[in-house]
């Protein structure tokens, strides 16, 4: 029986059997080739964490709620199948499937399994792939389309000194980006030297280690005391935006891209955030609707993402590292997504020989 990667309990992953279903109308079946969790927002869950605490977000009101109590809510655990973004071929198609064909190599959303069973009627996250595509690209679609939101909330231009606040994907995404922007000086900040080291090969000029440098003052020698114009944040760690207040430049902008949890101290509005005149943006790419509509939605970032990556704009080869076996995937998500994401930056998976 094929497998997929489970989580079945709080910080413990499995690889277990499950059932191919019948095709129904519309809808093919890939064989994936390779796949690519979450580093941030599965992870908290994974942990047992919940990052929204006990409230949900209710669309209709735009706020937290409490969850409805005659509604039972299960644990996730035993059955969910972790990961984000998978890369494979057509094996089969189902009835009064049109446009699609066995062998076409497709890029979609989903957990780390040996097949998927989607849905081509109207599809709205389901790729094509070019033959030359990198697959590292493709499994990149979606923390893409969050670094270009922040760049395009912290409203980077032309000329402009940025800096780039964490280097997960998201961060390492958006210090590219910034650069095709046109961004003159792009500095990147991340306690990881494999991060940083990484980023400055794909092309930042500068980076800093929070845990060693003052960060905000490392800005400002850069800048010859002006501060960054914009500061996409992606860390979503108080200590890190009060560095960027810091490093910022007077009347700057910060795009807060991370999902940040309740801050625990480390942070103070009072010293340079009112002093220069900060600007703090909160940056959600998938928000609906966009800041700029109806010009931009969420379907055009995700529409531009996918052309800077199939053209290899943007550049994601040392950013899904390291790549493992798929039989080894389960040890591997607790090692280097969990218990040392040091060792990582994007986990990738391979299921080829």
């Amino acid at each position: 029986m094929p497998k997929q990667l489970v989580a079945t309990a709080p910080r413990k992953a499995e690889l277990l059997n499950y059932e191919e279903t019948p095709l129904a109308q519309g809808q093919v079946r890939v064989k994936v080739d390779y796949a690519s969790p979450k580093h941030g927002s599965e992870l908290a869950d994974f942990r047992g964490e919940r990052n929204q605490m006990e409230d949900i977000y209710d669309n209709d009101w735009q706020l937290f709620m409490p969850p409805n109590p005659d509604v039972a809510v299960g644990s996730p655990f035993g059955k969910w199948n972790i990961g984000n973004q998978w890369v494979g071929r057509i094996t089969e198609i189902g009835p009064e499937v049109q446009g699609y064909e066995v062998g076409e190599r497709l890029c979609g959303y989903g957990g780390i399994r040996e097949s998927h069973v989607v849905n081509t009627i109207n599809p709205k996250r389901l790729m094509k792939m070019p033959e030359d595509m990198c697959w590292k690209n493709a499994v990149c679609f979606d923390p893409a389309q969050f670094a270009l939101g922040g760049i395009r909330d912290g409203q980077v231009k032309l000329g402009d000194r940025v800096a780039i606040s964490g280097l997960g994907a998201i961060g390492a995404i958006a210090a590219q980006m910034a650069k095709l922007a046109g961004a003159s000086y792009v500095a990147v900040i991340d306690p990881i030297l494999k991060r940083r080291e990484a980023a400055i090969r794909a092309g930042a000029d500068e980076a800093f280690d929070p845990f060693t440098q003052d960060v905000g003052m490392e800005l400002k020698k850069a800048t010859n005391k002006l501060g960054v114009d914009v500061i996409i944040e992606t860390s979503a760690n108080e200590h890190a935006l009060q560095a960027c207040l810091r490093g910022l430049a007077y009347g700057g902008t910060i795009a807060f891209v991370g999902w940040a949890r309740p801050f625990k101290g480390g942070l103070n509005l009072g010293m340079e955030a009112h002093f220069n005149n900060a600007k703090i943006v909160f940056s959600r790419a998938c928000s609906e609707p966009n800041p700029e509509y109806p010009r931009w939605s969420w379907e055009r970032i995700q529409k531009v993402c996918w052309g800077l990556l199939a053209t290899n704009q943007v550049n994601c080869e040392e950013i899904v590292d390291p790549v493992i076996p798929f039989s080894e995937v389960a040890d591997g998500y607790e090692q280097y997504v969990d218990r040392t994401p040091e060792q990582s930056i994007k986990l990738g998976v391979t299921f080829t020989a």
